[in-house]
């Protein structure tokens, strides 16, 4: 099966060397560190929203009355080695990353049987715990400009198929080849033959559409654009793509010493949605907030 499409890249900034060449004690020089030396390590991945999330579960155990040390902006492809060898404790993960990337298993559809199948293997061969699974899902999607989605009346994927040939295409190139692009989207919705299409940066699609110069582009499901009602996200309405609903991964001997992590991150899964991961990641990359204070404002309304 070839590796689904890469999901957000972003440096590490001192993960990565704390990992490869430091070790674990150098990780919490990445973050803020609070606590004694028998504090829970957060770790978080280097992209916005993962720094996010793991400030709000770092809250979350301090408001429980747990030390926190935070160890943020390991690289992707390093967090789940840092999680084996407890330089880190928990951090958020995504169940289409721990079963594509991590388990290298094939693509499920199924959120529950995505999420069973990784909460299980993960205890089997790591000895580590998702914990409860939020309704927040950060996957790959497709944006409509909302002017032609409301000309056409196009809400899912199956409507924008049919009117392909209405619409100007602007992808990122890969997507045009991949076998988790375009093929898989005609795969299960037939062809989609373009009015237009054109290959642009990544960086600029948002930028595109709104100049009316495409209409259609690839986007995650959590991007800070979407909150902008010129954009609308469409819905997979086939289910082509797995999920990728947010989770914490933890190391079971930790949640077995401290078993009230459960409870203290359940309660910040249960209130997140990807509307609200959405709008969280708008005021930090949009609005240039501080992600502390983003994290803090939004915990301190669901507590």
């Amino acid at each position: 099966m070839n590796t689904t499409i890469t999901r957000r890249s972003a440096l590490a900034l001192c993960g990565t060397a704390a990992l490869s060449f430091l070790g674990a004690s150098s990780l919490s020089g990445c973050g803020n560190s609070k606590g004694s030396e028998n504090a829970i390590t957060v770790g978080s991945k280097a992209f916005t929203e993962g720094v996010i999330l793991s400030e709000l579960y770092a809250l979350a155990l301090e408001d429980a009355g747990f030390s926190v040390k935070r160890s943020f902006e390991i690289s992707g492809s390093l967090i789940h080695t840092a999680i084996e060898n407890g330089d880190i404790d928990l951090y958020p993960e995504y169940t289409g990353t721990g079963l594509i990337s991590v388990l290298k298993m094939d693509p499920l559809t199924d959120p529950e049987e995505v999420y069973e199948t990784v909460k299980s293997a993960y205890a089997d061969q790591f000895d580590l715990v998702w914990l409860s699974k939020s309704e927040a899902a950060d996957g790959q999607g497709l944006v409509i400009r909302t002017e032609a989605a409301k000309k056409y009346g196009i809400k899912t994927i199956s409507d924008l198929q049919a009117h392909a040939e209405d619409l100007r295409f602007a992808s990122q190139g890969q997507f045009d080849e991949r076998a988790d692009g375009l093929p898989a989207l005609e795969a299960t919705y037939g062809p989609f033959d373009w009015k237009a299409s054109a290959i642009y940066d990544e960086g600029l699609k948002y930028e595109v559409l709104r100049n009316d110069e495409a209409d259609v582009t690839p986007a995650y499901t959590t991007e800070a654009q979407l909150t902008d009602p010129t954009f609308t996200l469409l819905e997979d309405d086939k289910h082509v793509w797995p999920p990728y609903n947010v989770a914490p991964v933890v190391r079971a001997e930790v949640l077995e010493a401290n078993p009230g992590i459960a409870e203290a991150l359940d309660r910040v899964n249960a209130a997140l949605t990807t509307e609200e991961l959405t709008r969280l990641n708008a005021r930090v990359d949009i609005d240039k907030e501080d992600y502390e204070d983003v994290a803090k404002d939004y915990y301190d309304s669901i507590s």
